[in-house]
């Protein structure tokens, strides 16, 4: 039903209507009340539905018509030589010429319009402008839950993620819609330092309440988010029926990819720089390799540069087997592969390892290379993509190492480095398909990034919420005109001043663009800032000590002879 009432609001008008903005879903109203006018900040006015009945009989009823103020200027005020002039008092003016409010101002506010709201359909836009004259409220705290909020905070599928910014601390609680969030993606873009791990931490927190239980996993190539293992006994995930989220933390000593679960372009992004004829070479083999696969069949380094030596043979003249020069080369190269900590003949992260509702799996790959994050990376987001599909469409049973029966999120720290603007990537394509398709077999992606401007803007624009931290850099700013037209130019202009913690929430999982303060974490937020002065300091005084230790000992002591094999050696 749509936000209404049977006869005019009672609400505090805070100003009156003057006529249409710039474009014909503005307007712009009158006030002489500095306080609430803020850039955000949420008005409505009311117009009379006169055909709808209401249950007491035929009576008009009201629609309100909520709008979100864009801008504001100061339209009349005193005259600025008085301003100007630091003797004299402006009050004293004021009153002089008979003003009653001590610094008579007038500000002319232009308002964006929202619409009313229906549970059913959203936020409508009547099409209607407010007639001047018409009075403009501010919206309340109620009012804004309730029609700001897809999910009532704590119910089946919403995440408390915060409260709204421009009012007091939890007045309008923030609760996002989970299931926007996982199935049609999103993306958190921040600069450095404005909190956007600490904002992923607190999502992942949500996702893992009892009213959830999500099937989560953590791409996290810094090592941050080995404290989400606080979730595990903490009073506020418990559940009635004793759930208890489950934390997997696994590090690089324990990443293992099986190496026949790679494709041509994996080992190719792994070896060292090879020449036309070596890659053609290694493409055939792949070839010979899937002929003769059977099944399960599963090759090791070996199998494979047994292809390579049969891609690169040919006979000569005389009949004889000739190999090229091309194989010994690759060889050499595959069993510098061979010899990598991560990839494994036998030993694999299968799907069921990595997932399971309930669960939080935080992958971290700090200690490992550029080149073989981005292979594990796509084997794992491949395989997950193949999992939920093969498993949907009913194509292997549940003893299978791929069955996946649940949807799954998997978060990606530092996107910007597996899906680059302009550079080559294993994972960029596959991030494309997946997040093109992956609605369809439940795989939702979230990614993380303090450049968006370097990450690919096909990747970013399937992302259909976005969490918009503080960003100053002008290219990542522009970036995100075309990226993110959900958020609002308005709101966009705020990116600069926003400070840390405060987050514009757009899209898919919010019923309007909104302002949010984050809450504060449950579990340590293990990305903080180190403290330098205080580390320096403290490594100072530890070894000043030692050292004046050392200086006041005894003469002798500290001129006693070194002996080496019972010779003195001074």
């Amino acid at each position: 039903m749509p936000t209404l009432s049977h006869s005019p609001s009672t609400h505090h008008a805070i100003g009156t209507v003057k006529g249409p903005g710039e474009n014909g879903n503005q307007y712009v109203f009158i006030t002489s009340d500095n306080r609430y006018v803020k850039i955000g900040e949420f008005v409505f006015y009311q117009v009379a539905q006169q055909e709808a009945i209401a249950t007491n009989g035929k009576s008009p009823v009201y629609l309100k018509i909520l709008g979100k103020i864009s801008d504001r200027r100061l339209i009349d005020h005193l005259p600025d030589r008085i301003f100007a002039d630091t003797e004299i008092d402006p009050e004293a003016i004021a009153a002089l010429v008979g003003f009653a409010d001590p610094n008579p101002t007038i500000y002319a506010v232009t308002v964006d319009v929202v619409g009313y709201f229906d549970k059913n359909l959203g936020f409508v836009n009547p099409r209607q402008a407010p007639q001047p004259g018409t009075k403009v409220c501010l919206a309340d705290d109620a009012m804004l839950e309730r029609v700001l909020n897809k999910r009532t905070p704590g119910t089946t599928g919403a995440a408390h993620i915060g409260h709204l910014l421009l009012r007091d601390t939890g007045a309008v609680p923030i609760a996002l819609d989970v299931k926007e969030v996982a199935s049609t993606h999103m993306a958190i873009l921040a600069g450095t330092g404005s909190g956007k791990s600490y904002t992923a931490g607190v999502l992942v927190e949500e996702f893992m309440r009892p009213q959830n239980r999500a099937a989560v996993l953590i791409f996290d190539p810094h090592g941050e988010y080995g404290t989400l293992a606080d979730m595990r006994g903490h009073p506020d995930f418990a559940g009635d029926d004793g759930y208890s989220p489950q934390v997997k933390v696994l590090t690089p000593d324990d990443v293992r990819i099986r190496i026949s679960s790679l494709d041509y372009y994996d080992i190719l992004t792994l070896l060292p720089t090879m020449s036309d004829r070596q890659q053609a070479i290694l493409n055939k083999a792949f070839a010979i390799l899937k002929k003769h696969r059977r099944g399960e069949y599963r090759w090791a380094v070996q199998d494979l540069i047994s292809a390579v030596y049969e891609a690169d043979s040919s006979q000569d003249e005389d009949g004889n087997e000739k190999v090229g020069s091309s194989a010994p080369a690759i060889e050499w190269k595959l069993e510098k592969l061979a010899r990598s900590d991560y990839f494994h003949p036998q030993q694999h992260l299968s799907p069921k390892d990595l997932f399971e509702p309930g669960q939080v799996t935080v992958l971290q790959m700090n200690e490992i290379s550029q080149e073989e994050q981005q292979v594990i990376c796509a084997a794992v987001l491949r395989q997950a993509a193949s999992a939920r599909m093969d498993t949907q469409k009913e194509k292997i049973e549940s003893d299978d190492e791929n069955y996946l029966p649940y949807p799954v999120f998997i978060l990606i720290e530092e996107a910007h480095r597996f899906a680059p603007a302009h550079e080559p990537s294993r994972c960029k394509m596959i991030l494309r398909t997946i997040l093109s398709e992956g609605r369809k077999f439940g795989l939702g992606v979230g990614l993380i990034t303090q450049r968006p401007g370097k990450l690919d803007s096909d990747v970013l624009s399937q992302c259909m919420s976005q969490f918009l931290m503080r960003i100053v850099n002008p290219s990542d700013q522009d970036s995100l005109k075309y990226g993110v037209e959900a958020a609002g130019r308005d709101l966009l202009k705020e990116l600069p001043a926003l400070t840390k913690g405060q987050v514009i929430i757009a899209g898919a999982c919010v019923n309007t663009p909104v302002l949010c303060q984050v809450r504060q974490r449950l579990t340590t937020h293990g990305g903080e800032t180190l403290d330098a002065p205080a580390l320096w300091q403290s490594y100072f005084q530890s070894h000043h000590k030692e050292e004046r230790k050392i200086k006041t000992a005894p003469l002798a002591a500290r001129q006693r002879p070194t002996t080496f094999g019972g010779i003195s050696i001074d």
